[in-house]
């Protein structure tokens, strides 16, 4: 039988699968990928803590559609997304080298294109993402904001992970140990 480990996420009850990773730490799985009613519900309760930005940045994949859904009901036509690889119509942006995350245990990059570049530049920008853990991910795409001109204003995520839960800098729903 699997184990799962069971939250409250702003009322609704989640079970999370708990996995292993490589480094015998394991880790309460949450996926926002495909479920539309729990993505929505994180998303509304994000939204009115990041009132103020001008413009929301977010790491794909698991982060763009909860950007999404904070983006529409804040009233944003357009949000910015740090891409994992390079692709042909980002050969005129950015590229920030960053430290592993927990799940990939090795150093990663950001790509982030001239258009979204320019959506940055000046502003307050936002940082939306599913779960805080170590805080790598989020060194980068703060990193990413100042390498584009913007100012980074809030840090918003729906689950925070492990010792995340103690950071002051950071707004999230519900935390969730390492086991």
């Amino acid at each position: 039988m699997n184990k799962t480990y069971t939250i409250d996420i702003a009322g609704v009850e989640v079970s999370l699968p708990v996995l292993p990773l490589p480094s015998g730490v394991n880790i309460c799985f949450f996926n926002l990928h495909g479920n539309q009613a729990l993505t929505e519900h994180c998303g509304k309760h994000l939204a009115p803590f990041l009132k103020g930005c001008d413009v929301l940045l977010t790491a794909e994949t698991k982060g763009l559609q909860l950007t999404h859904v904070i983006a529409r009901e804040l009233g944003m036509p357009y949000y910015a997304v740090a891409r994992k690889q390079q692709k042909l119509y980002m050969q005129d942006g950015i590229h920030i080298k960053y430290g592993a995350s927990i799940t990939t245990g090795k150093e990663q990059e950001f790509y982030l294109s001239a258009n979204d570049v320019e959506l940055l530049k000046g502003k307050n920008v936002g940082i939306v993402d599913d779960v805080l853990s170590t805080g790598e991910s989020l060194s980068g795409l703060e990193k990413v904001v100042v390498e584009a001109g913007g100012k980074i204003f809030k840090k918003a995520f729906v689950l925070a992970e492990g010792e995340a839960k103690e950071r002051k800098d950071v707004i999230f729903l519900q935390s969730i140990p390492l086991l």
